[in-house]
């Protein structure tokens, strides 16, 4: 759990870090022009529905039509602004002897329906809905579709969780819906979750009147800013303190812990030291380094770990390090380091979707079982949820963890201008030969003139050094005479060729 929370906040940006045991777990950016949309409730209209794909794709004003697979519909709310649907004789008996929802029978095209962003808009895919509301609030979660309350696991004590039960049974009412009692509820005072639970029933009301008398698409409801959301999460009785940098912001989570833990709200501090507050804990060095593919261990081993569309690799080395007893053991204390720092790269990174570990290949079983149950362990304290397969035969390990945005290198980089996000670029021979062939292949328009090339300078330089047989054989060979000239500004992969007018050749 984090012990302190930090808050870089700007007019243009805000950057929440989490500092465990002293070092930085995981850090959360958001940007003024790029806000999250995670969690934000829209009236949306139904576009396109696919039976063949038992999704809907809905317009909810993003630029990009947003994707509603039909697990994430409930028949309830699919009618939320209208009658339910009449569902004619045929459609029903497929229903009941399936026994499986059809996206066609649950929503129909041009019908408004309000939904829930579960993932942001990720590379060519639309945002991802649900039609599940959920409003999160600090010791409950209000579900206006769930007839069920729950409680955390993590509260263990039956009295403890009886007495909840209770309490919140009572906030409810006679309103719909249902709360889960969150692990913060434990121990906390009858009057924090009470009025935590009142106002995730007004703040329903409220979404719901707008809703009603809005047109779609529109937004109904957003989610308050990064630092109240990252509170909300992670703020616990092990948080020691919270600081913050702008004293605009101050009142805003003196407020929030008024209402939320107001024996607490001593615990957020202003920072007003000379010192950048991140500069003061190290995380600007820390947010640079999770830009290098290249983490190395204590031990000396160290992870590459390479961001694809599809899936995540992480591949384990051992470096430097050479141990003191048998390679197999070498092997094992590497691997068990890395599955330590791997989960950790992973949420400070917050990478999600497919990952693909490649651990040292270990011969005994009983090393194998101990770096899955390593990793699992260490997963256990992440609250992203995550599943692990176990090792494969030819050591990859396969695991999944739970994607609702970018990770951060794709929020803080852009595919490079120069190689246009491939990673690489062809070489200066290459070129050379390229630009060879292309010459070669407009001979006939070409024979007899002089040609200007202008190309990059390492490529120019070549072509009049090294590989200056490459111009002497289209001279001798195709009669084409070609003079070189350098161009500063060009990509390394850029040339252009023309013939030159009869005053310039003399």
């Amino acid at each position: 759990m984090a012990e302190m929370i930090l808050v870089n906040a700007e007019d243009f940006e805000t950057r929440v870090a989490l500092i465990e045991n002293g070092e930085l777990a995981e850090v959360f950016i958001e940007r003024d022009k790029e806000k999250s949309i995670v969690g934000n409730i829209y009236k949306g209209k139904v576009l396109r529905v696919l039976p063949g794909m038992q999704a809907a794709f809905v317009d909810i004003g993003l630029e990009r039509s947003a994707f509603l697979y039909v697990a994430e519909v409930s028949q309830s709310i699919a009618g939320f602004f209208q009658d339910e649907m009449e569902l004619d004789g045929m459609e029903q008996k497929d229903r009941k002897k399936t026994g499986e929802e059809q996206i066609q029978n649950l929503v129909r095209e041009g019908q408004d329906i309000l939904v829930q962003v579960l993932r942001e808009p990720l590379g060519e895919k639309g945002a991802q809905l649900t039609t599940y509301i959920t409003l999160p609030g600090y010791h409950l979660v209000y579900m206006p579709e769930s007839r069920h309350m729950g409680v955390s696991r993590k509260i263990e004590d039956e009295r403890e969780r009886s007495r909840l039960k209770k309490l919140v049974d009572s906030v409810r009412g006679d309103s719909p819906g249902a709360f889960i009692i969150r692990t913060s509820s434990a121990q906390a005072r009858e009057e924090a979750i009470r009025a935590d639970g009142e106002y995730l029933l007004g703040k329903w009301k409220s979404l719901r009147e707008k809703a009603l008398n809005s047109s779609a698409p529109s937004l109904v409801f957003q989610e308050p800013e990064l630092e109240f959301r990252v509170l909300r999460e992670y703020f616990t009785a092990d948080t020691k303190k919270i600081i913050i940098d702008n004293p605009d912001r101050m009142e805003g989570l003196k407020h929030f812990l008024r209402r939320t833990n107001p024996e607490r709200e001593n615990a957020a501090e202003l920072w007003t030291g000379p010192e950048p507050l991140f500069d003061k804990f190290g995380i600007e060095l820390e947010l640079d380094r999770a830009l290098d593919k290249r983490v190395w261990l204590k031990s000396g081993g160290f992870i590459v770990i390479d961001e694809t569309e599809a899936l995540t690799t992480i591949d384990v080395n051992t470096g430097k390090y050479v141990g003191k007893r048998d390679f197999e053991e070498t092997i094992f204390k590497t691997n068990l380091e890395a599955a330590k720092e791997i989960v950790s790269q992973l949420r400070f990174r917050n990478v999600g979707g497919i990952i693909i570990i490649d651990f040292i290949d270990m011969s005994r079983i009983k090393n194998q079982q101990k770096i899955t149950e390593a990793l699992k362990a260490e997963l256990s304290k992440d609250k992203a949820k995550s599943v692990v397969v176990r090792i494969s035969e030819i050591g990859l390990t396969e695991m999944t963890r739970k994607r609702s945005s970018k990770s951060l290198p794709k929020k803080l980089c852009e595919p490079c201008p120069y190689c246009e996000g491939k990673g690489y670029l062809k070489n200066r021979r290459t070129i050379a030969y390229g630009i060879y062939r292309d010459l070669v292949k407009n001979r006939s328009e070409l024979a007899g003139k002089a040609v200007r090339l202008y190309a990059n300078p390492v490529v120019a330089e070549l072509l009049m050094g090294e590989e200056k047989r490459l111009l002497d054989r289209l001279q001798e060979k195709h009669q084409v005479r070609v003079k070189v000239e350098i161009k500063d500004n060009f990509h390394q992969e850029q040339y252009e060729y023309y013939p030159l007018a009869a005053e310039e050749k003399a």
